[in-house]
């Protein structure tokens, strides 16, 4: 499980370590790391290394202090490095001297132009971790010359570090070097940090402990529950459907078909397209009602059941069941509307939402805004309840505070009944017995790599996610042999 800082703990970690190192001793080691990755996409992008060109964006302070070094480790490669400085007066001086010195050129804003169209590699040193906002007039005007890969130093100028908001001009790199721990920018705008390169730099034992996790494939692989020698199907986990209506059947469908193909020893189908669930998946014991579904370890509840009077006493059955719940879809705009219906629920009883940012909405009488981490761990301590926040990048909060991220492969879910699929991978966990917060969290995880096998880099329905969750599953597992 990797960590993720915020910028306010990162800055006050460096400060400690900086002043248990040699002067300038850090911020070469930083470089040094970004040169050496910098070396590697010429490769990748070149075939060479000696004889290319980098154009280094060099902004004020320490940021562009680390583009200068690394300009100048560049340079002992044979690489010709030119320094296009937005801020002379402010360039760090060391660093400008040290480039200087290895034979890099340094021009201003009128030159640099032609020297960013004909690089190899932009180096981007130009906002660190201190500054907010978008890319000022003289910088955002550099953009469109920029025809190569470029590598962001720490984080993407322009890209807010703790929310990973854009107000204006950006940059979008290609890759992006970090230095001694992740900050929330490169988990909530992965699309603007590219590849993250993460250098150690000796920070982590100043650090404490995270404000954000992120699950890696090990993690949900190794937690995945697969039987044993001596469980059968009810010690596997009983997951309960309260799902669809005979307007939706497909939502009874695939959540689940999710549930059948992910872990679950038994499942049970209660609602009115039982006829429907019975002809895709003749494994499911499938009935009308919640009343008569029988003995279940966790319950999925809401795709497709509708926000009326029926839809509300679906959930009410579901909630004095006493197991885990997931509500999901109809069932958190119910929540929304009648929150008297959580007095059903037993205090303590484990609780999942799992809202897109419309159902957070009204949930939270308003949208997740900027601070999306924020938002999710109000609403987690609102619900006393694990809340699951749909996105690109899935939050998932628990009422004690802790945070995982999922950054998604692509948009391949952005489909119809992808969020029912979730629901069904989300409602087997809990009836294994998984910590609901870290059942969240990988159900999110296998869900984005059961779209991203279905997708193949073409649009894919809900189904064909569904059908993918067994290779999904078997490839973590894999990672274990």
């Amino acid at each position: 499980m990797r960590g993720i800082w915020t910028t306010e703990h990162i800055r006050s970690a460096e400060e400690r370590l900086l002043a248990a190192t040699p002067e300038g001793a850090l911020m070469q080691r930083a470089a040094f790391g970004v040169a050496v990755h910098a070396a590697r996409m010429l490769n990748a992008h070149a075939g060479h290394t000696a004889g290319t060109r980098v154009a280094l964006l060099v902004g004020a302070g320490n940021n562009g202090g680390d583009a200068l070094w690394a300009g100048s480790f560049l340079r002992k490669r044979g690489v010709g490095v030119t320094a296009v400085l937005l801020k002379p007066e402010k360039a760090h001086p060391a660093g400008l001297a040290a480039l200087r010195k290895a034979g890099g050129r340094v021009v201003g804003l009128e030159d640099a132009p032609r020297r960013l169209e004909e690089a190899d590699l932009v180096i981007d040193g130009i906002i660190g971790l201190a500054a907010r906002g978008a890319l000022r007039e003289d910088a955002a005007s550099l953009l469109p010359h920029i025809s190569g890969p470029v590598l962001a130093v720490d984080l993407p100028s322009g890209v807010d570090p703790d929310t990973g908001m854009v107000h204006g001009p950006a940059i979008t790199a290609t890759s992006t070097v970090t230095f001694g721990a992740l900050k929330p920018v490169h988990a909530l705008n992965p699309a603007r940090c590219g590849e993250v390169v993460l250098v150690d730099i000796g920070l982590r034992p100043e650090l404490g402990e995270p404000d954000l996790r992120r699950l890696d494939a090990v993690d949900v692989g190794v937690a995945w529950p697969v039987p044993g020698p001596e469980d059968n199907k009810y010690s596997q986990g009983v997951t309960g459907i309260a799902a669809g209506s005979a307007t939706y059947p497909g939502a009874a469908v695939l959540a689940t078909g999710a549930s059948v193909l992910s872990t679950s020893g038994m499942v049970r189908y209660a609602g009115p397209a039982a006829d429907a669930v019975r002809a895709r998946w003749p494994e499911v014991i499938a009935t009308g009602s919640v009343t008569d579904a029988g003995r279940v370890q966790a319950w999925v509840v809401g795709p497709g059941i509708g926000t009326g009077q029926e839809g509300r006493g679906v959930l009410r059955q579901v909630l004095e069941a006493g197991v885990p719940v997931c509500a999901d879809a109809d069932a958190t705009t119910l929540l929304a509307h009648y929150p008297d219906v959580l007095d059903a629920r037993d205090p303590g009883t484990p609780l999942v939402l799992t809202p897109h940012a419309g159902e957070f909405a009204r949930l939270m009488g308003d949208e997740p805004g900027e601070d999306r981490i924020g938002a999710v761990r109000a609403a987690a301590r609102k619900y006393d309840a694990v809340v699951l926040l749909k996105g690109n990048t899935t939050l998932v909060a628990a009422p004690d505070g802790r945070v995982l991220a999922n950054v998604a492969r692509g948009s391949w879910l952005a489909t119809a009944g992808s969020g029912d699929v979730l629901s069904g991978l989300l409602g087997s966990l809990l009836a294994s017995g998984l910590d609901p917060w870290l059942a969240a969290g990988m159900a999110a995880y296998v869900h984005s790599l059961a779209g991203d096998l279905a997708a193949r880099n073409v649009p894919v329905s809900a189904s064909g996610v569904v059908a993918a969750i067994p290779d999904a599953i078997r490839q973590l597992r894999g990672l274990l042999s």
